[in-house]
């Protein structure tokens, strides 16, 4: 009997033996898995201290209310001062609060995909925040400063690099924490092909996302399909990556490092390939230099690709205003005679900088070329399909000499007009990039009065009241169209004998 109570004790000792060692070990275990998650989730940065004295940006006009967001492009937001893109909190702090007292409304990806879909902006003034590669930042520093003016922004995020080099990116644990805020949603921008590789044999480094690789192994360039087949399993992934999280899944995608491709090794076909992997996924793309002004609107929306307004450490409050200023939209009504706003131009020709005086002839004329030309607002203007431009020029002389005049300017189909002494001529950029031309004889003359009506269906000239020339749309949806007005002077030789604008208008 002793031996059976003895051996029952077993059991009940092993029991206690077992709960003793937990109990020690408790302490430990809770001790490790605070410190995984102080690792995963870090301590966030109180907002920097408000100055006392005046709003930030202030002295800047407060642009005008427009029917479109204007989109700002980030990085990151910390006191690391080592790169131009990584703005410091205080700074970050002074641009919102610049926002907010010119009362812009931040918008989520939700709303702005749908002013893409039906061209109404929620607010008269609106920004949509984006933030690129997912930063540490954004959880430490911006998200704070975010939640004291209560906007929002979309973190792209290159879901591959989450949770690793920390501290650099976010981790898994503080993406859910921004996203239960509800300041944040979260986007595309690409799973791991965020990042330069070999393109040729001599070792030349592109984005790999829109470049086709060299495989060194095999001393080739990738085929077209191999290309799509690793572009598409890496779209795929960063979509899987983030709603396997319980995250809604990403409508916009933004290009890594923004290049165009125009600029990569693809060719018109594998470009092509490209655009319908996106489109199939995603409702639209970003890009922070587009080969032509695509800002929020029907171009965009029919491209299915955004243009960006890019902030740096070095954008002060006064200048982001200014710059959304620069991009809000205009009517052609609002305009009147843009000659008399010499900081409305983009004035480009010759090797040194001039300015609208160059077409104008109240300024410097460039001494290093033979043609100068300056674009009205073209990011303002991308949209404007119905409008009327009544100009002046005079100092015509010879047969070279000239004024031009470009309507659906930015446009996949602007049309020129080049008037001379004796002749004006008109080109137009058809589906197929040839150009129609047409012209007409004028009396000689050093000067003229052009009247250049623009519509979605014609453009028609009339040069001192007379009907000169017409071009007409090739069948495209009108979006393409679409486009700004830009000017240019063309001299005759070495001389100098310029020509210029003496009035414009536009209706």
């Amino acid at each position: 009997m002793r031996r059976a109570v003895t051996g029952g004790r077993r059991p009940l000792r092993a029991v206690l033996a077992l709960l003793t060692l937990g109990v020690l070990a408790l302490p430990f275990t809770v001790a490790w898995q605070y410190d995984a998650f102080r690792r995963a989730v870090s301590h966030q940065a109180a907002p920097p201290a408000v100055p006392a004295t005046g709003a930030a940006g202030a002295e800047a006009k407060v642009p005008p209310a427009g029917r479109a967001p204007v989109v700002l492009a980030y990085h990151d937001v910390g006191p690391d001062a080592r790169s131009r893109y990584t703005v410091t909190p205080e700074r970050f702090d002074a641009q919102l609060r610049a926002l907010d007292a010119a009362e812009y409304r931040t918008l989520s990806t939700r709303e702005f995909t749908e002013f893409l879909r039906t061209g109404r902006a929620p607010a008269s003034r609106s920004v949509y925040l984006t933030f690129d590669d997912g930063t540490h930042g954004l959880w430490v520093h911006a998200d704070p400063i975010l939640a004291r003016y209560r906007m929002k922004a979309a973190a792209y995020l290159i879901t591959g690099q989450v949770g690793t080099h920390r501290p650099y990116y976010l981790s898994w644990p503080e993406i859910e924490r921004m996203a239960d805020s509800g300041r944040w949603d979260f986007q595309a921008h690409t799973h791991l092909s965020h990042h330069r590789a070999a393109v040729d044999a001599a070792g030349h480094q592109r984005s790999a996302f829109t470049n086709r690789l060299w495989l060194p192994d095999e001393e080739r360039v990738e085929t077209r399909d191999e290309y799509r087949r690793r572009i598409a399993a890496d779209l795929d992934r960063s979509v899987r990556d983030l709603t396997a999280r319980g995250l809604p899944a990403p409508r916009l995608f933004a290009y890594p490092f923004s290049e165009r491709l125009e600029e990569s090794n693809l060719g018109p076909r594998g470009a092509d390939a490209l655009r319908s992997l996106l489109r199939a996924r995603f409702t639209a793309t970003l890009t922070n230099s587009a080969d032509r002004p695509l800002p929020a609107g029907p171009r965009a929306a029919a491209a299915g690709k955004v243009q960006r307004l890019e902030v740096t450490r070095e954008t002060t409050p006064e200048a982001l205003l200014r710059d959304l200023a620069r991009w809000t939209p205009v009517a052609p009504s609002g305009v009147g005679r843009p000659l008399s706003r010499p900081e409305q131009w983009r004035v480009t020709g010759g090797a040194e900088p001039v300015g609208l005086g160059a077409l104008t002839g109240e300024g410097r004329r460039p001494g290093d070329t033979d043609y100068v030309s300056a674009a009205h607002r073209p990011i303002a203007t991308a949209d404007w399909t119905d409008y009327r431009l009544r100009a002046t020029a005079d100092g015509l002389r010879g047969t070279t000499n000239s004024v031009g005049i470009t309507v659906r300017s930015g446009s996949g189909h602007p049309v020129t007009l080049s008037v001379g002494r004796n002749t004006a001529s008109l080109a137009a950029r058809g589906r197929a990039g040839t150009d129609d031309r047409s012209s007409c004889g004028l009396d000689p003359a050093g000067g003229h009065d052009v009247d250049v009506s623009v519509t979605p269906e014609r453009v028609r000239v009339e040069v001192d009241g007379r009907h000169c020339a017409t071009a007409r749309a090739g069948g495209w949806p009108e979006a393409e169209g679409a486009g700004g007005f830009s000017l240019s002077v063309r001299t005759d030789g070495p001389d100098g004998r310029w020509p210029r604008f003496t009035a414009l208008k536009v209706e």
